[in-house]
């Protein structure tokens, strides 16, 4: 091993490693550069009647390594204030960290000159779309995030925008997203769906009547989403450390810390 690190006479320079050796003259070789890597962590986000919460945990890695505890994925965006305390809308992006903080810096950019420009905030709806056309405009070199925007439609009710890293949308109850989107996902279709629920006694087999469906209440949801990053982080390396959740109303959003596990 010794003489990987010391000089090479063959070479007149650092020795090489077996996987890197000196080529014959003119032979081919690979070079590689892969800009992306996922740096782990789940978000969600679930519409109510007249609320919507966005969530996602904290630890932010690469492979099996913690590079921090600290690393939120859900912000507010389009606010006036360096606490963006007069936001209305929340984006949660999970995957690549860097592309995650650049599509959030443009994204919030844009919202904030539309509001300076008209006097008022952009609504959720027309984000929606302006989000969906910034994504397709990278789809050549895209940005490697799943991304979510959560808040109020213009009646008020709580919307959730699920996104693919080129810029496809869709308007949803409920949408998992990250790491543990696979382990956090048939929770909320059995919970917040509905799915798979039936009445009892109501028949047999296809005789069954399914569960009426209906929004669900606010403190309801909230122990849904603590319950289901407890689940995910029990089960998924990449999942754990703090577990943010961004609650959307008409009086503005509210965010709450909660601690999870650690290891």
């Amino acid at each position: 091993m010794a003489a990987m690190f010391s000089q090479n006479p063959a070479t007149e320079g650092p020795g090489y490693s077996f996987s890197d050796a000196p080529r014959a003259h003119g032979e081919l070789r690979e070079h590689r550069f892969n800009p992306y890597t996922d740096n782990g962590g789940s978000t969600l986000g679930i519409a109510g009647a007249d609320f919507t919460i966005m969530a996602g945990d904290t630890r932010h890695t690469s492979g099996y390594s913690i590079n921090s505890r600290m690393a939120p994925k859900v912000f507010k965006i389009g606010g006036t204030t360096a606490s963006q305390d007069d936001a209305t809308i929340v984006l949660s992006v999970v995957g690549f960290a860097a592309d995650g903080a650049a599509l959030r810096d443009q994204l919030d950019t844009i919202c904030k000159i539309y509001r300076y420009r008209h006097g008022k905030p952009m609504t959720l709806n027309a984000c929606a779309k302006r989000l969906s056309t910034i994504l397709y405009g990278k789809r050549f070199f895209p940005y490697y995030v799943t991304a979510m925007l959560g808040g109020l439609d213009e009646e008020g009710k709580g919307a959730v925008y699920s996104y693919d890293p080129v810029g496809s949308y869709e308007r949803e109850q409920c949408r998992a997203a990250g790491a543990a989107a696979s382990l956090i996902m048939p929770f909320l279709d059995n919970q917040v769906n509905f799915k798979n629920q039936y009445v009892p006694e109501s028949g047999t087999g296809h005789d069954l009547k399914e569960r009426e469906r209906h929004p669900l209440p606010r403190s309801r949801v909230e122990i849904l989403v603590k319950d289901a990053f407890d689940g995910a982080a029990e089960r998924h390396i990449e999942v754990g450390d703090e577990l943010q959740m961004m609650i959307i109303t008409k009086d503005g959003i509210e965010e709450v810390m909660v601690q999870m596990k650690k290891d």
